[in-house]
Protein backbone atom coordinates (compact mmCIF):
# COMPACT_ATOMS: atom_id res chain seq x y z
CA UNK A 1 0.00 0.00 0.00
CA UNK A 2 1.04 3.39 -0.42
CA UNK A 3 2.37 5.32 2.54
CA UNK A 4 0.94 8.09 2.17
CA UNK A 5 -2.54 6.25 1.99
CA UNK A 6 -1.71 4.49 5.35
CA UNK A 7 -0.64 7.55 6.80
CA UNK A 8 -4.17 8.77 5.84
CA UNK A 9 -5.71 6.29 6.62
CA UNK A 10 -4.40 5.96 10.52
CA UNK A 11 -5.51 9.97 10.65
CA UNK A 12 -8.99 8.57 9.36
CA UNK A 13 -9.43 6.06 12.36
CA UNK A 14 -7.65 8.29 14.71
CA UNK A 15 -10.45 11.51 13.86
CA UNK A 16 -13.05 8.23 14.00
CA UNK A 17 -11.95 7.42 17.10
CA UNK A 18 -12.28 10.60 18.94
CA UNK A 19 -16.05 11.29 18.50
CA UNK A 20 -19.26 9.88 17.01
CA UNK A 21 -19.18 11.30 13.34
CA UNK A 22 -22.17 10.89 10.84
CA UNK A 23 -21.94 9.17 7.91
CA UNK A 24 -22.33 12.40 5.49
CA UNK A 25 -19.72 14.15 7.72
CA UNK A 26 -16.84 11.36 7.28
CA UNK A 27 -17.65 11.76 3.58
CA UNK A 28 -17.71 15.36 3.51
CA UNK A 29 -14.55 14.94 5.24
CA UNK A 30 -12.96 12.36 3.73
CA UNK A 31 -14.11 11.01 0.58
CA UNK A 32 -12.14 11.64 -2.48
CA UNK A 33 -12.58 10.96 -6.24
CA UNK A 34 -8.27 10.90 -6.39
CA UNK A 35 -7.12 7.41 -7.49
CA UNK A 36 -4.16 8.01 -5.90
CA UNK A 37 -5.42 8.94 -2.46
CA UNK A 38 -8.42 6.44 -1.56
CA UNK A 39 -8.26 6.98 2.27
CA UNK A 40 -12.13 5.85 2.71
CA UNK A 41 -12.41 2.96 0.47
CA UNK A 42 -8.88 1.19 1.64
CA UNK A 43 -10.28 1.41 5.27
CA UNK A 44 -13.80 0.24 4.34
CA UNK A 45 -12.54 -2.76 2.20
CA UNK A 46 -9.83 -3.83 4.87
CA UNK A 47 -12.34 -3.87 7.95
CA UNK A 48 -11.22 -0.62 9.83
CA UNK A 49 -14.08 1.31 9.56
CA UNK A 50 -18.29 0.15 9.51
CA UNK A 51 -21.60 2.36 9.07
CA UNK A 52 -24.23 1.88 11.84
CA UNK A 53 -27.68 2.74 11.08
CA UNK A 54 -30.09 3.49 13.64
CA UNK A 55 -32.26 6.14 14.98
CA UNK A 56 -32.60 7.58 11.42
CA UNK A 57 -28.70 8.31 11.21
CA UNK A 58 -25.94 6.58 9.88
CA UNK A 59 -22.69 6.07 12.03
CA UNK A 60 -19.41 5.40 11.11
CA UNK A 61 -16.98 3.47 13.45
CA UNK A 62 -13.98 2.41 14.23
CA UNK A 63 -13.86 -1.71 13.71
CA UNK A 64 -12.18 -3.25 16.37
CA UNK A 65 -8.91 -4.27 13.49
CA UNK A 66 -8.80 -0.23 12.81
CA UNK A 67 -8.37 0.07 16.79
CA UNK A 68 -5.72 -2.67 16.48
CA UNK A 69 -4.07 -0.80 13.63
CA UNK A 70 -4.21 2.53 15.66
CA UNK A 71 -2.82 0.64 18.76
CA UNK A 72 -0.28 -0.65 16.38
CA UNK A 73 1.14 2.69 14.87
CA UNK A 74 -0.16 5.30 17.18
CA UNK A 75 -0.82 3.85 20.64
CA UNK A 76 -0.51 7.24 22.08
CA UNK A 77 -3.37 8.76 20.44
CA UNK A 78 -5.48 6.12 21.51
CA UNK A 79 -8.68 7.25 23.99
Amino acid sequence: MNQTVEVLVLDLLEWLSRQDRSYEETMDAWRTSCPKLPVWEDANERGLVFIENGNDRSSVRVTPAGFELLKKFRPERIL
